[in-house]
């Protein structure tokens, strides 16, 4: 077993390594990030959506020993993610919310990009899948978001 230095939500860290031991798990069992969730274990949900220097990337299939660049979590963009959340909230875009802190990981990371044009988020947000709300509502809040910041 080895130690591996991450930096996550700006702050620098040592994790245990074992094998191909996946972020996720670390995030969740070693850091106490529970927000970051998994469903599927194979990177094919975005429930474990993160925020890798800067892009979105699936936790649970990313073996934390190739981590290089910050990992940004839904806790470490609380502050930034809030009127995004709020217009989850206004918009209905979450039910039993299990997807939400993924669903909210990526969509900060189209905000950022500056990307507002529905088919584009449409697009992107492909890839967290979402049980519940038929996806609609969700890009509508992440559209909201975006022209509520220009």
């Amino acid at each position: 077993m080895g130690e591996h230095r991450l930096v996550v939500n700006g702050e620098p860290v040592s994790v245990a390594v074992t094998g191909l031991r996946s972020l996720a798990e670390v995030l969740r069992a070693e850091l106490g990030l529970t927000a970051t969730k998994v469903a599927c274990g194979r990177g094919e949900c975005g429930a474990c959506t993160v925020l890798i220097g800067g892009e979105p990337r699936m936790a649970c299939s990313t073996p934390v020993v190739l981590v290089r660049d910050e990992v940004e979590t839904s806790e470490g963009l609380a502050r930034e993610s809030e009127s995004l959340r709020r217009s989850f909230a206004d918009h209905g875009a979450f039910q039993c919310g299990f997807c939400t802190p993924g669903q909210v990981v990526h969509a900060t990371a189209l905000l950022r990009q500056g990307i507002r044009d529905r088919e584009r988020v449409r697009h992107a947000l492909s890839g967290n899948i979402c049980r519940c709300t038929g996806y609609q509502a969700i890009v509508d809040c992440v559209v909201a978001a975006a022209e509520e910041r220009t």
